[in-house]
């Protein structure tokens, strides 16, 4: 009887994973990784090595942890580290020395997947930086190599692998790295100046999205444009979002560019989902006043591939400003971090947001937001947050005042680091969770190339709701992820048993840079909206 009555237990088990809307999730579950990491994590970038590299600024005194072998910065009495290179596998720190200020700074992985980092505050505003990680590598600082002094500007990779560096405060223009030649100059973009608020910008860091036609999606303050940077030409405006409220720094929203669905070679449909920030006359309400209005709870979405796109306005369960949007490996969007008053700048958010949301594009309106478990560790202005190869979420920083401030402050600055592990990641998900046993990690993918993948799962198969995913790793800070993009390429799913049982899918890789720039991508296949751990590959 106790038999029969367990395999009833499993058949109704099978049938609910196996139903294509999964059953109800736990919410996802925090856990504290490290808790002080010696600066509080400002910028955040994945690297192809399952490292992270974090830093925030120089010009506000020493950290809490000290450069190796007694080494001090040049013509500084600071001999602490203010950039960090976090080992995933090992659960462990490296300090890391840089030179001159990142403050606010931007950032982009270039092909060969070293850092290529750009700008900051002071000494740093034209200075390019490459990080290139190993045992025993640091920072390697490049003076002059910005034309413009770049602070709070984008950065988005090319088709080409180039980065073009957009925008900064009082900056309204856009430039290339690595130049062409020693004369290549910086290019006049007046959408910056029409969108700039001429009391607080309200358009630094813009949302800036490579468009599968190789143009560039660019939003600013409330609104955006469709921009060929080859011909320095607006080739479309798009409609001013509904309700005209800000959404760039330091109203500080942030956005994603949807899952890119790849079909017979071509994508038809591109979309970009806008979310949260905090009014018009928040940050001067804040700062002057001491009122901290309530954030904003509203999400934009529009099709900018249709001949005639229009917002749709969503609204969100809760309120947030300073929030970080991720893609996650099965297509959903993470809503994580940030305030519900206030504004971003120092001392300006209030009532952090401790629960995240998960934002399911492709469910009806109305049933696409979820709230999920909560942290217990504000993470306020200056947080960050990146996608691990694990599927985990990896969360740092939080530094709302000019200086470390650990005491006789309403939200003392934070060093420590946490992950959250969506509900995916739950055991009882595990019946259902792929795992890639070929190709490896690192492996080449060439544009329009098949390529045969080889995966298990412990538990029956739904060939419909096998995927292959594909997301370029972004760099974080001030809640936009730049260069954050993800991919379902196209496949095809065969059951193959040879010695033990296993599946393959086929997939083609993308067929251009317009759709998927070269470098490295972290692969996934996905079943049931059950993500495989992450194998990292570089299409070229």
């Amino acid at each position: 009887m106790a038999t029969s009555t367990f395999l009833i237990y499993l058949q109704l088990l099978f049938f609910c994973l196996l139903h294509t809307t999964p059953c109800s999730a736990t919410g996802g579950v925090w856990s504290i990784l490290l808790p002080n990491i010696g600066i509080s994590a400002m910028h955040m970038q994945l690297l192809p090595n399952d490292r992270v590299v974090m830093f925030d600024r120089t010009d506000f005194g020493t950290s809490r942890i000290s450069l190796p072998s007694g080494k001090c910065r040049h013509n500084s009495t600071d001999c602490s580290a203010h950039s960090v290179e976090y080992d995933v596998a090992s659960n462990s720190i490296r300090p890391l020395m840089v030179l001159t200020d990142v403050w606010c700074s931007s950032g982009a992985l270039t092909p060969n997947g070293r850092l290529t980092q750009t700008g900051g505050w002071g000494d740093g505003s034209q200075v390019v930086r490459i990080y290139k990680s190993c045992a025993k590598c640091d920072w390697q600082e490049i003076q002059n190599g910005l034309n413009q002094p770049r602070w709070y500007a984008t950065n988005q990779v090319l088709p080409d692998g180039r980065q073009i560096i957009i925008g900064g405060r009082q900056t309204f223009n856009y430039e290339f790295y690595p130049k062409m030649s020693a004369t290549e100059d910086s290019y006049n973009l007046p959408f910056l100046v029409e969108t700039n608020d001429p009391i607080i910008e309200n358009n630094l860091y813009p949302f800036v999205f490579l468009n599968p036609d190789g143009h560039l999606f660019i939003f600013a303050n409330n609104r955006a444009i469709l921009f060929d940077y080859s011909r320095n030409q607006v080739v479309r405006n798009y409609p001013t979002m509904p309700g005209g409220q800000p959404r760039n720094y330091p109203s500080t929203g942030s956005a994603v560019l949807l899952p890119l669905q790849i079909k017979d070679g071509a994508v038809n449909t591109v979309e970009v989902l806008v979310c949260g920030g905090a009014p018009k006359g928040a940050f001067n309400n804040a700062l002057i006043n001491g009122k901290f209005d309530r954030a904003l709870d509203t999400c934009g979405r529009i099709k900018i591939s249709d001949q005639n796109p229009q917002w749709l306005m969503e609204t969100m369960p809760l309120a947030r400003v300073l929030g970080d949007m991720l893609l996650l490996p099965n297509g959903h969007v993470l809503n994580i971090n940030g305030a519900s008053a206030g504004s971003a700048g120092w001392e300006l958010g209030r009532n952090p947001v401790l629960n995240p949301v998960v934002y399911r594009p492709e469910n009806p309106i109305g049933s696409r937001f979820q709230v999920q478990n909560p942290s217990s560790i504000p993470r306020l202005y200056h947080s960050t947050a990146v996608l691990l190869r694990d599927g985990r979420v990896l969360v740092g920083g939080s530094n709302p005042h000019d200086k470390y401030e650990f005491t006789n402050v309403l939200y003392p600055t934070e060093l420590s680091l946490e992950a959250f592990a969506p509900s995916y990641l739950d055991p009882s998900a595990s019946i259902l969770r792929p795992n890639i046993i070929s190709p490896r990690t690192k492996s080449n993918m060439h544009y329009g190339r098949q390529m045969t993948i080889r995966f298990t799962i412990p538990g029956p198969v739904n060939p419909s709701l096998v995927s292959v995913t594909m997301i370029a790793p972004s760099f974080n800070t001030h809640s936009f992820s730049m260069n954050q993009r993800l991919l379902v390429v196209d496949s095809g799913y065969t059951a193959k048993t040879v010695g033990r049982s296993y599946h393959t899918v086929e997939v083609t890789a993308p067929p251009s840079g317009n759709i998927a720039p070269s470098g490295n991508y972290l692969l996934f296949v996905v079943h049931n909206e059950i993500p495989s751990p992450g194998i990292w590959v570089r299409i070229q």
